[in-house]
């Protein structure tokens, strides 16, 4: 708020000095300026306070007002700019040069040498065994078993029943078989054998040999050179400053208001209904159904019979198994369904029910004002400061030396070298070696093959429909024992047998042996390069900046009513300057001094300005 104030009042004082300050200016020339500066009807600072006889138009001229106005102006401002500089640096690489030296090493040379060792070899030789196997046949037999059944009484049939029993049979078969029988031949082979043959030969080879030469040699040493330089840089300085701001504040205060609201009030009402219910009622009815029945039978199968401890196959087996005959009857079978049956059925409910009701109630209600309030606060403003500081700059300035270096070089030379070559010969030999082979021969042997030869019989039974009856019957079941029987097979086997015979072979025996060989070895060798680097370097700039400045530029105003009534009255010089003959004449003579002790009617007649 007090901001506000002053930023209103502000314009108003400046006024004010302005007018001060301009009717002091005019004071002074009251007497003698009016008689010559005031035929042109222009008011200008330091002139006559009015017209001057017949001036009456030019009382109401121009004056001068100072205003404040943004002017840019060139300002010289001193800056550090850096640019850009190449220059060159020396520095040493060590380069590899080769060199080769020649070095003396052992090798392990394999020389082949024959040598023969008995080798001892397994025979496998056929050996025939007769062998005794035991084996289990069932053996079908008939049994009486009392059984009991359920006839229906009503209706009673006989009936005639034709059953095959499987009944076993023996016969004897005879099978041939081929069995490899083995023999030993001896057999003339060919084998080929490298002897070895060493043979001498003379090679020439260079060899390079190292010797060492004095060169002298020129380099470049950079040495730091130091140097003080002086630089002027602008540091922004926190200055802090207290002011003043005016903030609304919402203050919350509680007020009691009366409300209207709506009440749902219960109440119980009786109502009637009615419900489906579903019964389930029985429903007698009949159907067909389809009765499985059956009987077992008697099959003769063939089985293969696999293969003997030898690997020889074994002939089939004729094996009676029991299968069950299916049989299916028709069948009339009485059974009770369920239906669904609805009904309606009433009953009575309590229902709770409703209604709207209008009720007051008081409520405090919250309700904020505003209110202004006033705070002070720091501003920190940064002000810009020259500094000054001194830093060191090194500087690499370049120094040539000399040094002597021991340099090694090569030199050719050609030598010469006698070695051995062993090549291998091949050469042909003849042995004798046994062979063992496999002539095939037939032989016959007899086994017995049992098999079962189909029966025919007839039985008789009753079947009884409609009333149910526990009856008991004998029946003849066929079941079968089992027994061991023995038979005999021969076998043959491999038997090894452990044999003896003398192996010529090849041993390469390790030798030593001395040979020289060449090596290529790295010296290092200094070399001087040059470089060429970017540095960049500082130097101050002056260089003048636009800057914005408020400055007070003068306004020419016109002026309303500024001398009253003086327009008739003649200069300000004259007796009837303001209207009475000691109103201002004395004032014009001595500088409008105290405008002859009439200061009211002065000011009412155009002496404002005279400040009286």
């Amino acid at each position: 708020m007090i901001r506000k104030v002053l930023s209103c009042l502000l314009p108003a004082f400046a006024v004010v000095a302005l007018c001060t300050s301009t009717w002091a200016k005019d004071c002074g020339s009251c007497g003698g300026g009016c008689a010559g500066g005031c035929e042109g009807g222009a008011v200008v600072s330091g002139g006559a306070c009015g017209g001057c006889g017949g001036a009456g138009a030019a009382c109401g001229g121009t004056r001068t007002v100072y205003q404040r106005q943004y002017v840019t102006e060139m300002k010289t401002v001193t800056s550090t700019e850096y640019t850009t500089e190449t220059r060159e640096r020396t520095y040493t690489v060590n380069k590899r040069v080769p060199r080769t030296e020649e070095k003396t090493r052992t090798v392990t040379v394999h020389v082949p040498e024959t040598r023969s060792k008995t080798v001892n070899y397994t025979v496998n030789k056929n050996v025939t065994e007769t062998k005794t196997a035991e084996y289990t046949v069932q053996v079908p037999y008939t049994e009486e078993v009392e059984q009991t059944y359920t006839v229906h009484v009503p209706v009673s049939e006989e009936k005639t029943a034709t059953y095959t029993v499987m009944g076993p049979k023996q016969e004897e078969k005879t099978s041939t078989y081929t069995v490899m029988v083995p023999y030993t031949e001896q057999v003339e082979q060919t084998y080929t054998v490298h002897e070895p043959v060493s043979e001498e030969k003379t090679a020439t080879y260079t060899v390079m040999v190292p010797y060492t030469e004095q060169v002298e040699q020129t380099y470049t040493v950079h040495e730091p050179v130091s140097e003080q330089k002086t630089a002027t840089y602008t540091v922004m300085v926190p200055v802090k400053e207290e002011k003043t701001a005016t903030y609304t504040v919402s203050v919350p205060y509680t007020e009691s208001v009366e409300q209207t609201y709506t009440v749902n009030v219960p109440y119980t009402e009786q109502v009637t209904h009615t419900h489906k219910v579903q019964k389930r009622v029985p429903v007698q009815g009949t159907k067909t159904v389809q009765v499985r029945g059956g009987h077992w039978a008697t099959q003769q199968v063939e089985v293969a019979g696999g293969t003997d401890a030898c690997g020889c196959p074994c002939p089939p087996k004729v094996c009676c198994k029991r299968v069950w005959v299916p049989t299916c009857e028709t069948k009339e079978v009485p059974f009770t369904t369920y239906e669904c049956v609805t009904e309606e059925v009433p009953h009575t409910v309590n229902v709770t029910k409703c209604r709207q009701e209008q009720r007051t109630r008081t409520v405090n209600v919250t309700k904020h004002r505003s209110e202004e309030r006033t705070r002070t606060y720091t501003v920190t403003k940064c002000v810009p400061e020259q500094r000054e500081r001194t830093y060191t700059v090194t500087k690499m300035v370049p120094a040539t030396k000399t040094r002597t270096v021991s340099v090694t070089k090569c030199k050719s030379e050609e030598r010469t070298r006698t070695y051995t070559v062993t090549k291998m010969v091949p050469a042909t030999k003849t042995r004798t070696v046994s062979v063992t082979k496999c002539k095939p021969e037939e032989r016959t042997r007899t086994y017995t093959v049992t098999t079962c030869v189909p029966e025919e019989r007839t039985r008789t039974y009753t079947v009884t429909k409609m009333v149910p009856e526990q009856k008991t019957r004998k029946v003849s079941v066929t079941k079968c024992k089992t027994e061991t029987r023995t038979r005999e097979y021969t076998v043959t086997k491999c038997v090894p047998e452990t044999m003896t015979k003398e192996v010529s072979y090849t041993v390469m025996v390790p030798q030593q042996k001395e040979e020289k060989y060449t090596v290529t070895v790295y010296d290092c060798v200094p070399e001087t390069k040059t470089a060429s680097y970017t540095v960049r370097v500082p130097h101050t700039v002056t260089k003048e900046v636009p800057v914005q400045k408020c400055v007070m530029v003068a306004v020419e105003v016109p002026v309303e009513g500024g001398c009253g009534g003086a327009g008739d009255a003649g200069a300000c010089g004259d007796a009837g300057a303001c209207g009475d003959a000691g109103a201002c004449g004395a004032a014009a003579a001595g500088g409008c001094g105290d405008c002859g002790g009439k200061a009211k009617g002065c000011r009412r007649k155009g002496c404002r300005r005279c400040g009286c």
